[in-house]
């Protein structure tokens, strides 16, 4: 089917109804508008100086919808047309597949699972995946969901009152971690207390490795000559994780074999592939299971943690909007200190709205990179397979919003559809969108939601008074650089 958007170059494609007007050339992506760069390096120093994502979206707002930059001889298209974007996130697997450098680098530390493949083979792993994260699974390891979130009050409530300050951003990956292997294979790692977690480090060094890697304008460590120190430390992480989950593998086996029920019912993420895997015919391999729970931990441990930071962030700075999610918490958890009815997750539409705005103004993902998986007309432009092409997600919905104030924080926007009954929802992407939304969105929420409603029922959120703000940094994620918050426990 041919779209206006984006279609195959060919000649029905250009063919035109009989007495239209024709139809105007395709141009080149280098007809496109955009920052000139170094004639041998392009606009490799450009974005070496300054977070790239905020490099890409200042050109987006000088060059407008459509522009053009290169990297040594990479050709680079990005645009921030949010009806586009939107059209281009349909479009995949068929038309366009995740950036060949992302797959690659992704792959090579041992995360070959959804978020890497692609066509047929990425429909039978979403299928299988899909099954992992349903809200029965959900609602099955809810228990040790609000174990783990207790564990966290507890450990905030005793820095408190022993006088010592938290540290939020720290113990927020901390707790997402624990939350997302605890689900993703069944283990209670429990870095929130024990911080010298081998496991941990190695996950954490991987995931610092894929991220300096994703930004290298060379992949030197290919060359084993140039191979460096820490590119072999990274390999070697790697072995010890999948050596870790093929052991976690064996263990979920034998409790399967053990009580069969579990094969209707599986507890976590690990069990579910596992009975996938094991049907008749499946044509998956434990392989399969290992690189999609790497993928899992990769997926879901920043992400949700950094979106957590972002909104305590703008809570310290919008004293109603904390109120509003204190008054949430306190309704819907009562007496109780932790959320411990999988229910009520339901029932927390502030916090919901609040999570909402946050992911709007800085979400983890302000952009993603595709490439056609043929030639390719894209908004006009001829795209051959080997440009990379960035879809620049925050700066669309900047652009084209429609909301009111758009520069603020205003949680309530999302409680209520505008005046033409148009979802905000709409405007914005950030669990991607077209048949590769997220799997993981309903594990995320419902994680931000048990970690909010626990802080806004026990704690205050106080600026730091003096502190400097957090700014944007961009590794694999959007980060905030700092966390200027403190907490106290709450008298009322």
């Amino acid at each position: 089917m041919v779209k206006a958007s984006m279609q195959a170059v060919s000649p029905a494609a250009a063919a035109v109804a009989v007495g239209s007007p024709p139809a105007p050339a395709p141009r080149r992506i280098a007809d496109l508008p955009g920052p000139k760069g170094h004639p041998i390096l392009g606009c490799a120093r450009e974005i070496n100086a300054r977070p790239f994502h905020q490099v890409l979206e200042d050109w987006g707002r000088e060059f407008g919808l459509m522009f053009r930059f290169r990297i040594m001889r990479t050709q680079f298209l990005a645009t921030s047309d949010r009806d586009l974007i939107a059209s281009l996130l349909r479009d995949r697997p068929e038309a366009l597949r995740r950036s060949r450098r992302s797959a690659d680098v992704l792959e090579e530390m041992g995360t070959r699972g959804l978020f890497t493949a692609e066509g047929d083979e990425w429909r039978r792993q979403r299928k299988m995946v899909m099954r992992a994260l349903t809200p029965e699974v959900i609602h099955n390891f809810f228990p040790t969901l609000t174990m783990l979130t207790e564990r966290l009050r507890r450990r905030w409530e005793a820095a408190i009152a022993a006088g010592h300050p938290v540290d939020v951003a720290r113990d927020l990956k901390a707790y997402t971690l624990d939350v997302t292997i605890g689900l993703a294979m069944g283990q209670d790692i429990n870095t929130l207390e024990v911080e010298d977690n081998p496991l941990q480090r190695d996950i954490e060094f991987l995931f610092s490795r894929v991220a300096r890697r994703l930004t290298s304008p060379v992949p030197y460590w290919r060359v084993p000559v140039l191979k460096r120190s820490v590119d072999r430390q990274a390999d070697a992480a790697a072995a010890r994780i999948q050596q870790a989950i093929f052991g976690f593998i064996a263990e979920a086996r034998r409790k399967l074999d053990a009580d069969p029920a579990l094969r209707q019912k599986p507890a976590n993420l690990l069990e579910a592939l596992i009975v996938a895997c094991d049907e008749e015919g499946s044509g998956f391999t434990d392989a399969t299971v290992v690189g999609n729970a790497i993928t899992m931990v990769f997926a879901g441990e920043d992400t949700t943690s950094n979106t957590t930071a972002w909104l305590i962030d703008f809570l310290s700075t919008h004293p109603q909007a904390a109120a509003g999610m204190a008054r949430e918490a306190d309704e819907v958890l009562g007496e109780a200190r932790v959320l411990h009815d999988f229910h009520l997750l339901e029932r927390m539409r502030y916090t919901d709205a609040a999570t909402r705005e946050a992911m709007r103004l800085k979400p983890v993902a302000p952009l993603m990179a595709v490439q056609p998986t043929s030639e390719t007309v894209i908004g006009g432009v001829t795209v051959p397979t080997s440009a990379v092409v960035f879809l620049l997600l925050r700066l669309s919905s900047e652009r084209d919003s429609g909301l009111d104030r758009p520069e603020e924080f205003l949680p309530e926007r999302w409680l209520v559809s505008g005046e033409s009954g148009d979802d905000p929802a709409r405007k914005l992407f950030p669990f991607g969108g077209g048949p590769r939304f997220c799997p993981g969105r309903y594990l995320a929420m419902a994680e931000i939601k048990m970690a909010m409603s626990m802080l806004a029922r026990n704690f205050e959120v106080v600026r730091v008074e003096g502190a400097p703000a957090a700014q944007e940094t961009f590794n694999f994620t959007m980060t905030p650089s700092a966390l200027p918050v403190r907490l106290k426990a709450r008298t009322a």
